[in-house]
């Protein structure tokens, strides 16, 4: 069993809020975990840029551009991970975990204008 940790302070300047959860977990080699990251903006929005990195070699593992409410585009990750968008939400899953999947993971957003 082996941990995959998640940076939790990631707070914008009042017009964008994210947090992620859980703040750890631990994984057993094969199962799937997920991480969740929640966006908050403070006024209407068209578009954000979501980014999964992990702290290792701070490789974007995941990178998609989102909108209110229009699901992910298909495939914007590797084959053994997966996102989806549930506004406010988006959720990051590892299929069947690897030791070498260890790690923190951040979700970093962009409001872009």
């Amino acid at each position: 069993m082996w941990g995959l940790g998640v940076l939790i302070p990631l707070l914008g300047a009042g017009a964008l809020q994210v947090s992620q959860d859980p703040a750890e977990a631990q994984v057993t080699a094969g199962d799937e975990v997920a991480l969740g990251c929640r966006v908050l903006v403070a006024k209407p929005w068209d578009l954000l840029r979501l980014e999964w990195v992990r702290d290792t070699g701070h490789r974007v593992l995941c990178a998609t551009r989102l909108r209110p409410a229009t699901p992910v585009p298909s495939s914007p990750c590797s084959p053994r991970l997966r996102l989806a968008w549930d506004p406010p939400r988006a959720t990051l899953s590892v299929l069947q975990a690897r030791g070498d999947d260890a790690g923190r993971y951040l979700c970093r957003v962009t409001l872009e204008i």
